[in-house]
């Protein structure tokens, strides 16, 4: 495609609109979400229910072997909460086991120094210990109204059916399959023949079966979401990891619990922002904006002055981030959505194997995909977020909702590793600083600044703020095309106060995103 074919093209997307909503990186998985709705139940239980089945539709993003972050909007508290269902390293993990190698290129695109044998990016040692299960079942007891049997059954459902593999999924498939075919289940299952699988010509594509994930799934309806961590299915988890060599035991897992805890929010021009704390990104956009103070406010679409702020800012914040809390350079396969009932509730999920299939390991007794959590921490020792038993490693997750005048105003979050938090300043940007819906925020060509290499300016961008930012900071034209996604995937979720709709949008260029609305 040429520069110029691709710049004369104009691709927009329609938004989803009713009195609620979820929109997600999968349509079909959207369209559960808005079915939960449907059926009585609120955001948090539908948006539950999409956590459980998306990983049977984008295996690739997450899966009940990964981990994630939530932010809620509880309407009748009028309050904000995070659900941290985040990555722990094992207890009995060796730090020695992660010898960086000098001299040698890095296997993944990746801030850190190579380690012997890519032990933190790929493979048995590379596996944390999974939040999703426990992270769903805590949000649902505390803030749901459905069974934890109601959540499951859509996700069974799919996994029995097996992933419909059209060519995007033989896209995503073909990029891992390098690393996936030096795992013996990993490749039996995406690689049949040795190869990716292909829609034939005849236009039906092809279905994986997810190894013994419906299995899994089934037993985890039935004896609950602790089995995960403390019943058969755990033994089944620590065995074939064990096996593999990880560290990973059945007292960690059985230690391990997901946490209800504060946001942390901020006021920004009459909203409130709650996004998550800790070792997220959440801290690194509030600096963001505390950098830009009021230079973005304004009306309309963003000027050359906002956009040079936002290049400022992100670039002084981002460096703060890399030498205080550390961070990974990695382009992540996660996946993130949004859900809002007719109450006002919302939720902001966003969840992850990290790297694309994760470790690149399936479970060969439970046909779990199993994340690379330990490639987020720094394998240099001594620095803040340097690998070590028992810790928590710095993330890129940013899942937000926002508040206006004490009701939920909007949630919005993204996938796509570092560039996440220049997507999402940016869409705040636009509709808390400059007045625009959302709508129009999503078809606005934005720039990424995410710590390193001169700025990425979206080419659609007019030459007036391309070169203002340029006259401060080094950039380059990056086209926004559907492989990679060079400025985030994002989704947001708005609701009118005043007549209770909402507005639900996806990024634009990501094929298979959408949302559904009741």
């Amino acid at each position: 495609m040429s520069e110029n074919f691709s710049r004369r093209q104009k691709i927009t997307k329609a938004a989803v609109r009713g009195r609620g909503a979820v929109v997600a990186q999968n349509t079909l998985a959207a369209e559960i979400g808005a079915r939960t709705l449907a059926q009585g139940g609120n955001a948090i239980d539908a948006a539950v229910t999409t956590a459980m089945a998306i990983g049977c539709v984008e295996p690739w993003m997450s899966g009940i072997g990964g981990i994630g972050y939530m932010a809620v909007w509880i309407a009748r508290e009028r309050r904000a909460y995070v659900v941290d269902y985040g990555a722990i390293a094992a207890r009995k993990l060796d730090p020695k086991t992660y010898p960086i190698v000098p001299g040698r290129p890095a296997a993944d695109l990746f801030g850190w120094p190579p380690v012997l044998e890519d032990r933190n990016l790929k493979g048995y040692h590379s596996i944390a210990v999974p939040g999703q299960v426990d992270g769903m079942a805590t949000a649902l007891k505390r803030f749901g109204t459905w069974s934890w049997p109601q959540v499951m059954a859509p996700g069974i459902e799919l996994a029995e059916r097996g992933m419909l593999c059209d060519w995007y999924a033989t896209l995503m498939i073909t990029t891992g399959a390098a690393m996936l075919s030096q795992f013996e289940t990993s490749r039996a299952t995406y690689l049949p023949g040795g190869l990716p699988p292909v829609v034939g010509w005849e236009g039906a594509p092809p279905r994986i079966r997810l190894g013994r994930l419906a299995d899994t799934l089934k037993r985890l309806s039935d004896a609950g979401p602790r089995d995960f961590y403390e019943g058969e299915i755990a033994r089944r988890i620590v065995a074939d990891l064990r096996d593999g060599g990880s560290p990973i035991s059945l007292e960690d897992l059985a230690g391990y619990h997901a946490r209800v805890v504060d946001p942390l929010s901020f006021e920004r021009n009459g909203a409130t922002i709650h996004t998550v704390p800790y070792l997220t990104a959440g801290p690194t956009m509030k600096r963001a904006f505390e950098l830009m103070g009021t230079r973005t406010v304004g009306e309309g679409a963003p000027d050359a002055e906002a956009f040079v702020a936002v290049a400022e800012a992100l670039h002084v914040a981002y460096q703060e981030r890399l030498r205080d809390m550390g961070d990974a350079h990695t382009p992540t396969c996660t996946t993130h959505f949004n859900a809002v009932d007719s109450e006002g509730n919302m939720v902001a999920l966003t969840q992850t194997l990290l790297s694309l299939f994760g470790s690149r390991v399936m479970l060969p007794q439970t046909g779990i995909m199993m994340n690379n959590g330990i490639l987020w921490f720094d394998p240099e020792p001594g620095k803040p977020n340097s690998v070590a038993p028992g810790k928590r490693p710095l993330c890129n997750i940013c899942a937000t909702v926002v508040s206006k005048n004490g009701e939920g105003w909007f949630a919005i979050g993204a996938s796509g590793g570092r560039r996440i938090v220049p997507a999402i300043t940016q869409l705040i940007m636009m509709q808390v600083d400059r007045g625009l819906d959302v709508e129009t925020a999503f078809h606005l060509p934005r720039i990424d600044v995410s710590g390193t290499g001169p700025v990425r300016a979206n080419w659609d961008l007019p030459e007036a703020v391309r070169n203002a930012i340029a006259a401060r900071l080094p950039v380059e034209d990056v086209p926004n095309v559907v492989y990679p996604l060079n400025f985030a995937n994002p989704s947001c979720i708005r609701r009118d106060p005043m007549t209770g709709t909402v507005t639900g949008m996806n990024e634009i260029m990501s094929p298979w995103a959408g949302g559904a609305a009741v």
